[in-house]
């Protein structure tokens, strides 16, 4: 009889779990979510199944993922299977004509493909893209500048074939949703010069998101969110507590960064934005399906 009580408790627990996730099943149905999906959670098996099939289970209650994929550890890998030497100043890669030959063969190649065939295999249909696919990213050259120590004048780095996006046509995406089929996309494009641009993941992902005009951006990390000054998570904040946190030194390095990624996100008109640990269980449904949710949600002005 106790065996049977524990069974029946654990089905109920799994009843409770979808009538809490129902509401939110039918509010976001119809509606696009772009997906930042990168960091230890890509590299590990196990996540990356777990991946596809929350993927997949999206597509099935009628929400339109679209992913972008990082690869930075992976592209660093084969460099050094290459014996091709980086340069980075100031912590930023120089990324030279034979380095991002290779981010486009790992990036375009074997990162995307694996990632298509998971989602294949668990019955969302998808199909791997770049920025150069249908013109969908058009790049410009990043520059950076610092001041020199002796004259204080800002001098310009060369980072080499280091882009952002400066022009999107998010026509083949569009169309991709249209026909039930999750984008997978690669951060690479040409420029406006001819030339090819490796792109941050984070910044392609949410200059997609914002045109177009997702109702999330989810950006998975390998953190838990934005943490306050003792370790919590944050769970909820607006542009004019981000700036506050900047200022009082809660928000550092490289958060920062990402918390600017997901503000412009919905100044181009995404609803709402998530910085999420992509390396806990489920934590997409988890985020969108229950009423806790497990990052931080960035808000714009209308409901997200």
């Amino acid at each position: 009889m106790l065996a049977v009580d524990k069974q029946q408790k654990k089905l109920q627990k799994k009843a409770a779990t979808l009538v809490e996730a129902l509401p939110y099943m039918r509010k976001y149905s119809g509606e696009t979510f772009v997906i930042k999906y990168g960091g230890h959670a890509m590299g590990d098996a196990e996540l990356a199944r777990q991946f596809a099939a929350d993927i997949a289970l999206l597509r099935q209650v009628g929400i339109n993922p679209v992913i972008v994929h990082g690869g930075g550890p992976q592209i660093g890998e084969m460099l050094g299977r290459l014996a091709i030497e980086s340069e980075f100043i100031d912590g930023l890669r120089v990324t030279s004509k034979a380095t991002v030959e290779v981010a486009e063969m790992v990036l375009c190649g074997s990162i995307c493909k694996s990632i298509v065939a998971d989602l294949n295999s668990v019955g969302a249909r998808a199909i791997g893209l770049s920025g150069k696919d249908s013109s969908l990213v058009t790049a410009r050259k990043v520059e950076r500048t610092k001041p020199d120590p002796d004259s204080n004048i800002e001098k310009v780095i060369d980072l080499g074939f280091v882009g952002e996006p400066s022009v999107i046509d998010p026509t083949i995406l569009t169309q991709s949703i249209t026909n039930g089929i999750v984008p997978v996309i690669s951060p690479i494009a040409l420029g406006e010069d001819g030339n090819t641009y490796n792109i941050n993941a984070d910044t392609m992902a949410g200059a997609i998101a914002g045109a177009l005009g997702a109702r999330r951006f989810v950006l998975l990390t390998d953190v838990p969110g934005v943490l306050n000054k003792d370790g919590a998570m944050l769970t909820e904040l607006t542009a004019d507590d981000i700036t506050t946190l900047k200022t009082d030194g809660t928000i550092t390095g490289g958060m920062i960064p990402k918390v600017e990624t997901c503000l412009h996100a919905i100044e181009q008109g995404v609803r709402g934005a998530v910085i999420l640990d992509g390396r806990v269980t489920h934590a997409i449904l988890l985020e969108l399906f229950t009423e806790r949710g497990a990052g931080t949600l960035i808000r714009g002005q209308a409901p997200a």
